[in-house]
């Protein structure tokens, strides 16, 4: 999966196996719940999740991947999903749904 028209696809079919929330954005694509972002499209076509921070250790020692940067900047508790695992839609579904999960334990804002 090489540009961002396909990126974007492929996120906006992630989100709509999950019916507890949506895509949102026209630029900058993400998702939100409670406040928080927890899955976001950068402008470079890479998606990243918010985990906890075992999720996130567990993660990036499984898939050899790091934290996530969006707009140059690191994005604090998120993981770089890498392109290897984007056709996996099983995959993919439980992250987003983990990453959810996840920011809905969190103080809301």
């Amino acid at each position: 999966m090489s540009n961002w028209n396909d990126k974007l696809q492929l996120f906006d079919s992630i989100v709509e196996t999950c019916p507890e929330f949506e895509r949102k954005g026209k630029s900058m694509i993400y998702c939100s719940a409670n406040g928080y972002m927890f899955a976001l499209l950068n402008k470079a076509g890479e998606i990243g999740v918010r985990l906890s921070k075992p999720s996130q250790e567990a993660f990036k020692a499984k898939h050899n991947t790091t934290e996530y940067k969006s707009y140059g900047a690191v994005m604090k508790d998120y993981v770089l999903i890498p392109d290897s695992l984007l056709t996996n839609t099983v995959l993919m579904t439980e992250l987003f749904t983990e990453s959810y999960n996840y920011v809905m334990t969190l103080k809301p804002k």
